[in-house]
């Protein structure tokens, strides 16, 4: 997996990326409201950059279990001032977004990536342009993939049944194909099996361990394993206290195949996977 195309910029593959979460929210599960103004955001950007992280990914929705779904104007309110000043900072920066007007927008302002937790299944019901109708227009950007069984407000509640590990592969498959039937390059398109994502516990930890089978896509593979409540459920770690486990997950996701990790930890996270990288120099 030699590079990943995006609006600006073309993404070496060949090492690890580590993309920086920037939530725009007051309501997600993990840092919600500390960034909640541009000024406040931007500083954050600036930060994890200097820790090391290669993407930024700006969220200005909350899609936690439970999470009610924001308007576009709201969203668009939060996201666009902060995407404005981003795309200058010499890195690429990606869209958390599922709704194809904010796709739209946050593309027009130069953003490099769209991604989607719904995978692109959405329509905008003001002129019925859908989401991959919007990427499939842009020349370069990338996209990310995301599996979600359910929808916020339902998913841990009725999560998946049974073994998970084939049904999201061929799931992420069929998505990502279908993007290349409308003439999206492959180098573009980046999948993500949605850790937490309508998963029980059991059933993330296989998607960890069996991670091959989703390298079967043949697409570029991002984790986001970051701060993840599956991770309070096997270390019995204060909810508060996951920045060891979040970096332990993120190495063993690299080790497995993973060609990009979503963190909120980068530091951390760096730090991590310089100890696996300096261990694989020495096989």
């Amino acid at each position: 997996m030699p590079h990943w195309q995006t609006s600006r910029y073309r993404i070496d593959l060949s090492r690890p990326q580590v993309m920086g979460i920037v939530n725009i929210t007051p309501d997600s599960f993990s840092d919600g409201g500390q960034y909640v103004n541009t000024r406040s955001a931007l500083v954050h950007c600036e930060t994890l950059i200097k820790e090391g992280a290669d993407i930024l990914d700006l969220g200005a929705e909350s899609t936690r279990p439970g999470a009610r779904p924001l308007s576009q104007v709201d969203e668009l309110e939060r996201l666009l001032p902060v995407l404005r000043e981003a795309v200058r900072l010499g890195v690429p920066v990606s869209v958390d977004t599922y709704k194809p007007g904010v796709m739209q927008a946050a593309l027009d302002l130069g953003a490099d990536i769209i991604n989607d937790i719904w995978a692109l299944r959405s329509v905008d019901p003001a002129n019925g342009l859908s989401a991959p109708q919007i990427v499939a227009q842009h020349p370069h950007c990338g996209v990310c993939l995301m599996h979600m069984h359910g929808d916020p407000q339902t998913m841990q509640a009725s999560p998946m049944s049974g073994d998970v590990v084939e049904p999201v592969r061929d799931f992420l498959s069929h998505a990502a194909n279908a993007l290349v039937a409308l003439s999206v390059d492959k180098a573009r398109i980046c999948v993500d099996p949605g850790i937490g994502f309508g998963k029980t516990v059991e059933q993330n930890f296989s998607l960890l361990a069996r991670q091959s089978v989703l390298l079967e896509t043949g697409f570029a593979l991002l984790a986001g394993w970051s701060r993840k409540s599956s991770l309070v459920a096997v270390t019995g770690a204060a909810a508060d206290d996951r920045v060891v486990a979040s970096a332990v997950a993120a190495a063993l996701a690299v080790q497995n195949g993973a060609h990009i990790v979503r963190v909120h930890d980068v530091r951390a996270t760096v730090q991590a996977l310089r100890v696996l990288a300096a261990t694989r120099a020495e096989q």
